[in-house]
């Protein structure tokens, strides 16, 4: 009996491991700037939310508990439409821990502002990759697979391109749709070029320096810390034909979002000649970031 008992216990941690899933998100949702809004409403929206990312398997692959993808997710309602309808603004943050150390590096630091959904307080969430649901599942799912796409791509060349393909088969799913954020005309700066640009081989020295800057360098570092941040400078580098082939592009400002504060904090002791260099280099590629540049150069 004992012996049956423990062959049971071992077959449910065996099906609980194979099942782990593969991302750890925190959900947050503020209601402040929405008059008399009800806060059990926006409870339950927050809780549904953090249930369909969590608990939904979004890859083929078997995840252990502490390789999970960490990433947040804060919507701010800004506006009631009408009784169920709301606009907002999405903040997605993603991380990834660097290899024999403490410390997570920010991948992705996004604000999407073009965010129109509808809910009641007792909607089910239904969801599918093959067909166009609704607003509110199709833009979290989007997020949910960029994000996958961007950690996969820091492991391995571009190692993200199925999960940026599922990204894109939501954007197309929604060309129809009456909310913004989805269709090429709408501005150079919503979903649609996110996902687009990554898939576009004018970006792919982008993609090599994303790969090179985490895995060729964050992650030497515990090696060999000199070694780690010649490899970031290297992989930045690549990133001067990027801007060369499509300047000032909505993709390099995202990449910029998530890195800049860390690239400056991370070449402050290279050698004064390569300063000048990399500074030269950022001003021209990143010239919204130039303030910060120019903190290279500072104790």
């Amino acid at each position: 009996m004992l012996n049956k008992l423990l062959f049971t216990l071992s077959f449910f941690l065996v099906l609980v491991a194979a099942q782990a899933q593969d991302v750890l998100c925190d959900v947050q949702v503020s209601s402040s700037q929405v008059e008399g809004s009800e806060k059990t409403m926006f409870d339950a929206l927050q809780t549904k939310l953090y249930e369909f990312v969590n608990n939904r398997k979004w890859t083929n692959d078997v995840f252990k508990q502490e390789e999970r993808i960490e990433f947040s997710i804060l919507i701010n309602i800004t506006d009631r439409v009408s009784t169920n309808r709301y606009n907002a603004t999405i903040q997605v943050q993603s991380r990834r821990p660097v290899y024999g150390s403490a410390y997570n590096s920010t991948l992705f630091n996004h604000q999407d502002e073009d965010f129109t959904f509808e809910f009641n307080q007792f909607d089910v969430f239904n969801y599918s990759d093959q067909a166009a649901t609704n607003q509110l599942t199709a833009v979290i799912a989007f997020y949910t697979y960029y994000v996958i796409a961007l950690d996969y791509e820091s492991f391995s060349p571009l190692g993200g391109t199925p999960y940026f393909e599922r990204a894109l088969n939501i954007v197309n799913q929604n060309q129809a749709a009456s909310e913004s954020g989805w269709k090429a005309f709408e501005g150079q700066s919503n979903r649609y070029w996110l996902v687009t640009n990554m898939l576009d081989t004018r970006f792919n020295g982008l993609r090599q320096c994303f790969y090179e800057y985490h895995r060729l360098g964050l992650d030497q570092m515990h090696d060999d810390v000199e070694d780690g941040r010649a490899a970031v400078l290297t992989a930045l580098k690549k990133l001067e034909g990027v801007h060369t082939r499509v300047p000032n592009s909505f993709t390099m400002r995202v990449f910029f979002n998530a890195k800049a504060d860390e690239i400056v904090k991370m070449m402050k002791n290279v050698d004064p000649s390569q300063k000048t260099q990399l500074i030269q280099l950022l001003d021209k590629i990143s010239p919204a970031n130039t303030n910060k540049w120019s903190k290279i150069n500072s104790d």
